[in-house]
C-alpha cells in the first residue's frame, strides 16, 4: 500500500458576479464551505492554464452577463492505496460526495 496526492480539476459557475477577483474568492469560498465538515483536509487553488503562444500562467476563469465559469484546483493526499487508479477514484469519490453536482477531473496522481 502506497500514499499519492491526487490533484483534481473542477468547474464551477457563479452567478451575479461583477469581477473576475470577486468570482474566483467566491468560487474558493463556496467549494471550502462545502468540503469543510467531511473534507476540510483538501486544498483548494484556483486553477491555471498555460498561454499556447507566450506560455505563462493564465487564471482559468470567465466572466460573461455577470456569470463567471471558474476552474478550481483540488489537492488530496490518499493514504494506503493500491495504485494510482485506485488513489484517483478515492479523491473523486470523497471530493465528489462533498461537493455534489460537480464536475471534477484527474489531473494528475503522484506517489509520496
Amino acid at each position: 500500500m502506497t500514499d499519492y496526492n491526487v490533484s483534481l480539476e473542477s468547474a464551477w459557475v457563479i452567478k451575479d458576479v461583477k469581477s473576475l477577483d470577486d468570482a474566483i474568492g467566491i468560487a474558493i469560498s463556496e467549494a471550502g464551505k462545502r468540503l469543510n465538515p467531511s473534507a476540510k483536509f483538501v486544498e483548494i487553488e484556483s486553477g491555471f492554464i498555460q498561454c499556447p503562444y507566450c506560455e505563462n500562467d493564465l487564471n482559468c476563469a470567465l466572466v460573461v452577463a455577470n456569470t463567471a465559469l471558474v476552474g478550481l484546483s483540488l489537492d488530496m493526499k490518499v493514504f494506503n492505496a493500491e495504485s494510482g487508479e485506485h488513489a484517483s477514484r478515492i479523491a473523486k469519490s470523497v471530493i465528489g460526495r462533498a461537493l455534489g453536482n460537480v464536475p471534477l477531473k484527474v489531473t494528475d496522481v503522484q506517489e509520496l
